[in-house]
C-alpha cells in the first residue's frame, strides 16, 4: 500500500512539475522586434503565455508578469518558415541510409507521405534551427513526375508526431528536366510527360465517380494512389508544380485550368518573363533558392526575380530547395537575404520567409508574424538578420527553448 501509495504521490508531483512548465509565462525585450502585422516596434515586449503569444507592443504598453522568464533580444523576428525544403528526409550525412527524399523505382508515386520518412532526430533538423528556421513544409523532393507528399512541420520535437503542423501539405509534382528520364525510359519528354499527368488525372475522375456509386457492383475498391489525387481533384489539397522554363509554367497552368485544382507554383526560374500569365492564374510563386547554379533549366533564373514578382503583386515564398550534390539543402535566411540585397530590401525579404510563406502555406492563422493568439515562435538575431555577420542567437518554438538548447541572455 505505501508502495502505492508513493506512486500515486510521483504521478502526482509529476503532473504538478508538467503543468508548471506548460504554465510558464515567456517575456522577450528587443531593441527592434519586426512583428510583420505593420511597422516595427522600437523598444518593445513580447510576452508568451502557453506556448501563445499573450501580447506585444511598445516596451511601456506592455505588463511584463512578475513571475515570467525573461530575456533580453537585440532583433526579434518571428519564426522563420522555409516555404519548400527536404530537411529530415534528406540528412545531414548524404548517404544512403539518411536520404529518403526520392524513390526512383516509377514516375508516379502521390502516395508516398512525407509523414513515413521524415525524421526528427537528423542533426540537419537542429542545424537549420539554429538559423532562425522554426517551421518547414518539407517532403518528397523535386525528381520524378509525381515524387510525393510534403507536409509542414515545425523544427522541434522527439517525433514527427510533436512538431506537426499538417500532416498532408500538397502534392509534390515536377515539370522539368530533373523529372525527365533517358534512354527508353518514361517519361522521356515534356508531351510525354503531361500525357502521364493527364491520363492519371482522367483516371483519378473516374474512380471518383465509381466511389461514390451506389451499386456494389459498380463501385471501385480503394486505391491508395488515386485517393490522393482525388483530394487534389476536390481541392483539398494543392498541387505544387516545380517548373522553371516558360513553356513549363505554361503547361502546369493549362493543366491547372483542364482539371481545375489548386496550384502552388515551385522553383519558376523563369516567371520574371511570365508575369501577366502568373497574375492571371492567381498562383503563388515558391521562388528558387537565390544562390542556385544558374545552368540548364535556371540559366535563365535571376536574383531580380523575387522582387519583380513582389512588385507585380505575387504572392512569393522563399525557399531552401533540394539540389543532388552537397548540402542538398540549403539555408533559407542567407537566400532571402541574396533577394534584400537585389531589389527586396529588409522587410521585403523578410515576409517572404515568415508571413508571406505562412500565407501561401495556409498556416498564417498560427505562424509568420507576431500577434495575440498566435504561436510563440520567435527568432532572436545579434543584429540585421541578413547581415553576413549577423548571429541567430536564440529560438523559442511554442513558448520554449528545444532541450540543450539556451538563450545567454537571461534577464
Amino acid at each position: 500500500m505505501n508502495r502505492f501509495l508513493a506512486g500515486i504521490l510521483v504521478l502526482a508531483l509529476a503532473a504538478l512539475v508538467s503543468t508548471d512548465a506548460t504554465a510558464a509565462e515567456v517575456a522577450v525585450r528587443a531593441k527592434t522586434i519586426y512583428t510583420m502585422e505593420g511597422d516595427p516596434i522600437t523598444d518593445g515586449v513580447v510576452v508568451i503565455r502557453d506556448g501563445k503569444i499573450a501580447a506585444v507592443g511598445a516596451a511601456g504598453s506592455v505588463n511584463i508578469p512578475s513571475d515570467a522568464k525573461v530575456y533580453d533580444a537585440e532583433i526579434v523576428t518571428p519564426g522563420l518558415i522555409d516555404t519548400h525544403a527536404t530537411v529530415g528526409l534528406t540528412g545531414i550525412l548524404n548517404q544512403k541510409q539518411d536520404q529518403d527524399q526520392l524513390e526512383h523505382s516509377e514516375p508516379i508515386q502521390p502516395q508516398l507521405r512525407a509523414i513515413d520518412a521524415y525524421n526528427a532526430h537528423d542533426p540537419l533538423v537542429a542545424w537549420v534551427r539554429q538559423f532562425g528556421v522554426t517551421t518547414v513544409h518539407t517532403g518528397h523532393a523535386p525528381g520524378e513526375l509525381v515524387s510525393g507528399q510534403t507536409m509542414i512541420i515545425k523544427t522541434r520535437g522527439n517525433t514527427v508526431n510533436d512538431g506537426l503542423v499538417r500532416e498532408t501539405a500538397a502534392v509534390a509534382v515536377t515539370l522539368a528536366k530533373s523529372a525527365r528520364k533517358h534512354g527508353d525510359k518514361s517519361p522521356g519528354t515534356r508531351g510525354k510527360m503531361m500525357s502521364m499527368l493527364r491520363e492519371a488525372l482522367i483516371e483519378t475522375q473516374t474512380y471518383m465517380r465509381k466511389r461514390e456509386s451506389d451499386d456494389p457492383e459498380k463501385k471501385a475498391d480503394r486505391d491508395f494512389k488515386k485517393e490522393v489525387l482525388a483530394s487534389v481533384l476536390r481541392k483539398e489539397v494543392p498541387l505544387m508544380v516545380t517548373a522553371h522554363r516558360a513553356n513549363d509554367i505554361a503547361n502546369a497552368f493549362r493543366l491547372a485550368k483542364e482539371f481545375d485544382f489548386r496550384l502552388i507554383l515551385d522553383g519558376a526560374a523563369e516567371s520574371h518573363l511570365m508575369i501577366d500569365e502568373i497574375k492571371a492564374a492567381g498562383v503563388p510563386v515558391i521562388l528558387h533558392p537565390m544562390m542556385a547554379r544558374y545552368y540548364g533549366d535556371l540559366e535563365n533564373a535571376s536574383m531580380e526575380t523575387a522582387a519583380i514578382l513582389r512588385d507585380a503583386g505575387i504572392l512569393v515564398g522563399m525557399q531552401s530547395g533540394f539540389e543532388g550534390y552537397v548540402p542538398k539543402t540549403r539555408v533559407v535566411l542567407f537566400e532571402a537575404a541574396i533577394a534584400a540585397a537585389n531589389g527586396l530590401g529588409l522587410e521585403g525579404a523578410l515576409r517572404t520567409i515568415t508571413i508571406d510563406a505562412a500565407k501561401i502555406l495556409e498556416i498564417d492563422d498560427r505562424v509568420g508574424s507576431i500577434a495575440v493568439g498566435k504561436d510563440g515562435d520567435l527568432a532572436f538575431f545579434d543584429g540585421d538578420p541578413f547581415e553576413y555577420t549577423t548571429h541567430c542567437v536564440g529560438v523559442l518554438i511554442d513558448g520554449q527553448f528545444e532541450p540543450g538548447e539556451t538563450y545567454k541572455q537571461i534577464d
